[in-house]
């Protein structure tokens, strides 16, 4: 059974995976027509809605991906 502190740091350290990878790897970039395709399609107001919905995207699936990709290589090869 996990101790409520094993549950509390799973999601900190992904929120942490994610803004270290976030400030280290540029979020992507859409061209100018399907940026505005996205904001008609989204009903976002302007482009600065739609970049930070992305920013924040992409940091939660770095974070994510960085987590299991650490919690693997940690029970797979380090764990005794």
């Amino acid at each position: 059974m996990k101790t409520p502190f094993e549950l509390f740091l799973m999601p900190m350290s992904t929120l942490l995976l994610g803004m270290l990878s976030a400030l280290l790897l540029p979020a992507p970039q859409f061209g100018l027509q399907l940026t505005h395709q996205l904001v008609t399609r989204f009903h976002l107001s302007d482009i600065n809605q739609l970049y930070t919905l992305v920013f924040c995207l992409w940091f939660l699936l770095l974070g994510a991906a960085e987590f299991y990709l650490i919690r693997f290589l940690w029970r797979r090869f380090l764990k005794v």
